[in-house]
């Protein structure tokens, strides 16, 4: 006596061997050949944008530390025009 897992796998064995089944085979086959398609085209995409974020944390490491430089700069100058005011004074008296 089959139990009805059994039967139930009886069935779904005896309609692969038909043509209908083979069709459901390609069906999936192609489907997971687009699947493995999809996957390679992403890993690909997910490497250049790996590349583009790479670039960009450099460059911005780059803007931050032109910043930095322009703003000690900006400092020197503020102080060196102090300086010259304070000599600047120096002849008023």
């Amino acid at each position: 006596m089959e139990s009805g897992e059994e039967t139930r796998q009886y069935k779904v064995w005896n309609s692969l061997n038909s043509e209908e089944g083979v069709d459901q085979f390609q069906l999936l086959e192609d489907k997971i050949d687009n699947l493995i398609e999809m996957i390679k085209s992403l890993k690909k995409e997910k490497e250049s944008f790996a590349e583009k974020f790479q670039i960009q944390e450099e460059k911005l490491a780059d803007l931050t530390k032109e910043v930095e430089g322009l703003k000690s700069g900006r400092d020197k100058a503020k102080q060196r025009i102090l300086a010259l005011l304070e000599k600047m004074e120096q002849i008023d008296e």
